[in-house]
């Protein structure tokens, strides 16, 4: 027989100790229940404390219910002038109505509390502030909530604050993914499952909205195997708000792996995760408003669409869940459009396009112009951030500065009282005072410099690293307006745009990333500048293999910028024109040296399809080829295009 491993033996003694505790706990609840016990409580400190820490409040009960009973303990409140108690009932009330998802409401009531927010305890301050943080999110309040955040670092509420989801509902995903990365991977332990998973989740999501599905999918598994991990260690002891709380997080991330399915066209692969999820909100999150629920029944409704399930389909759309969010009604009305298209309904189908067009004429012009503005104040704030970093170097460089000077005046005081004990050794004491006060000078002169070439240097990158972000701004605004935009040739225009202008700003980057703020290193510069155009042409261009030749070739920015935008325009021409039927054997040589006369040359040849024929006579109408000709000119040469028997061939010489 073989022997039981010693930790086996032990945990079954323990579960055998604890299950039965565990099972007449959740037996007296089930007995009394949430709702029961929430009334049954003493005081309304007992009651905003329950309701606060039971994240399943609703599974019996409405919410409705709940509404009720704390209106009644309000009234009764208010009639006894109990201002502890009338605070907690109102901030109980208005996350009900947040829960249910009338965040106007619920907002309404929390700024009444906010008026006199002073005279609150530390324990419902947070809970006032953490209530409006998320609903000025749900109500894309973003300038609001950044606000609401600051306040709470200054109040001592959270030692430190980030902006990383108001940036990515900004549209600023790649940003907000990378400093979510640099700053919070750290914080998260390796034994920290559930926290794994919720930084993992939160990747996935920052690359999803970044059209990244493929790498987005993969962080999402990431996430659900830590949750599975927190899930089944039976090890750690959890409260019933932990449990609860780390199950609604893994149907989140079954409904981000369903919706990645969906983006990649795999519908049949997108259901069981969707409809795990869609399962698993309703019963850990009863009762509550969840945008989560609404988007993944979206989602499964659109894949029965495509899987020509109709009958599925009108299920998930007519459950009578009512979206909240924007771009929810819109999608509803698409799928409801496309499901009456399918089935030969077209009055209707028209009907629920036209009432999409109305809905986007009514909001577009106010959205647009209220998301530039808090994407401005996202801006101001990340400037008033630097401004105040550069505030604390200056205050420290003058404190030092100031203790120097005590010093060099201590220091005279010592040498003057020398000077008049030694008065007979005068002259050469003189002349070595002379000489030390000539080193100092020489000394604290070149101190001088040199904190002045640092403070320069530093001013120099800051230019850069500003100029950059205005221009990722601007790609930031190209992006938007192309979503705005059908026309088909207005939207290449404005992609080709927004690629000139990431091949400027990267300039920037390299030059603010480098210790030589005059010169550009090439090398890295031209792979970087690829990486980028292989980023707006995600469906092609990966499988091209691309050799760059330009070790130890630096240029300044006047060469540089010209140079970037040339090379942006023939790489983007070779990925989108050179390769129609297939890149894998595709290939791309770009070559820059310095010869010996300390002129440059410059070389770019693919083995692509070539140029029509007809070249000479489309190089006026080419935009692009007209470009790069001006751009050459700028570098005092001329471009030469040679038509080879396999591809093509651009080169020229410059200072």
């Amino acid at each position: 027989m073989k022997k039981v491993p010693f930790k086996i033996l032990a945990y079954l003694i323990l579960c055998g100790l604890f299950a039965p505790a565990v099972l007449a706990q959740s037996d007296a609840v089930s007995v009394q229940g949430f709702f029961n016990m929430f009334k049954a409580s003493e005081s309304s400190e007992e009651r905003f404390v329950f309701f606060f820490n039971t994240p399943n409040r609703y599974n019996e009960n409405s919410a409705y219910d709940w509404l009720e009973a704390v209106n009644v303990y309000l009234n009764n409140s208010e009639k006894t002038k109990d201002s502890l108690a009338i605070t907690h009932y109102k901030l109980v009330q208005s996350q009900i109505h947040h829960d249910l998802g009338d965040y106007d409401k619920s907002l309404a009531i929390a700024k009444e509390l906010y008026a006199n927010e002073r005279s609150l305890g530390d324990d419902t301050r947070a809970t006032l502030f953490e209530l409006m943080d998320v609903t000025y999110s749900k109500l894309e309040l973003y300038a609001k909530q950044m606000e609401i955040r600051k306040e709470k670092r200054e109040l001592g509420l959270t030692e430190n604050i980030a902006f990383y989801d108001i940036y990515s509902n900004l549209g600023l995903h790649r940003d907000a993914m990378k400093d979510y990365f640099e700053n919070e991977k750290k914080n998260v332990s390796e034994k920290d499952y559930y926290g794994q998973a919720v930084f993992w989740n939160n990747v996935g999501t920052f690359l999803r909205l970044d059209k990244s599905y493929p790498t987005s999918l993969s962080n999402y598994k990431k996430a659900h195997g830590f949750i599975n991990v927190y899930l089944n260690d039976v090890i750690t002891e959890k409260s019933e708000k932990q449990e609860t709380e780390s199950k609604v997080l893994r149907a989140i991330i079954d409904g981000n792996i369903g919706k990645c399915h969906v983006l990649l066209k795999q519908y049949t692969e997108a259901l069981p995760y969707l409809e795990r999820s869609i399962d698993s909100i309703k019963v850990y999150n009863a009762g509550k408003y969840s945008t989560d629920l609404v988007e993944n029944k979206l989602e499964i409704a659109l894949c029965y669409l495509q899987l020509e399930d109709f009958e599925k389909a009108t299920d998930y759309l007519s459950d009578g869940t009512r979206p909240i969010k924007l771009e929810n009604v819109l999608k509803k009305n698409r799928l409801l459009a496309s499901y009456y298209d399918k089935t030969d309904n077209f009055a209707t189908a028209s009907e629920y396009y036209k009432r999409n067009m109305r809905i986007r004429d009514s909001v577009e012009e106010n959205k647009s112009d209220l998301w530039e503005k808090q994407l401005a104040a996202v801006v101001g704030e990340d400037k008033a951030n630097a401004q105040r970093m550069m505030e604390e170097q200056r205050a420290a460089l003058e404190k030092s500065r100031s203790d120097m000077i005590a010093k060099d005046e201590k220091i005279s005081l010592v040498f003057i009282s020398l000077i008049f004990t030694l008065l007979g050794f005068a002259g050469l004491v003189y002349a070595y005072l002379k000489s030390i006060k000539n080193q100092r000078l020489i000394a604290e002169q070149k101190h001088i410099i040199e904190n002045s070439l640092v403070e320069k240097d530093s001013l120099l990158k800051e230019i850069h690293h500003r100029v950059k972000n205005n221009l990722q701004m601007v790609s930031s605004l190209l992006s938007l307006q192309t979503k705005n935009t059908r026309s088909k040739a207005a939207i290449e225009a404005l992609e080709e745009g927004k690629s000139r202008v990431k091949a400027m700003a990267l300039i920037h980057q390299k030059l603010y990333q480098h210790d030589d703020l005059s010169v550009i290193e090439m090398q890295g510069y031209i792979e970087s500048l690829i990486n980028s155009v292989q980023s707006v042409y995600k469906k092609g261009g990966h499988n091209i293999n691309i050799t760059v030749d330009a070790e130890d070739v630096e240029l300044d920015i006047d060469r540089a910028i010209p140079f970037g935008l040339i090379l942006n325009e023939l790489v983007s021409n070779s990925f989108k024109y050179a390769f129609p039927k297939n890149e894998d054997d595709g290939k791309i040589y770009i070559h820059l040296r310095k010869i010996a006369n300390q002129d440059g040359f410059f070389e770019y040849t693919d083995n692509g399809v070539g140029l029509p024929e007809d070249t000479d006579q489309r190089t006026n109408a080419s935009m692009g080829i007209r470009l790069m000709n001006r751009l050459v000119n700028q570098l005092q040469s001329k471009l030469n295009i040679d038509k080879t028997s396999e591809g093509v061939r651009f080169w020229f010489n410059f200072k």
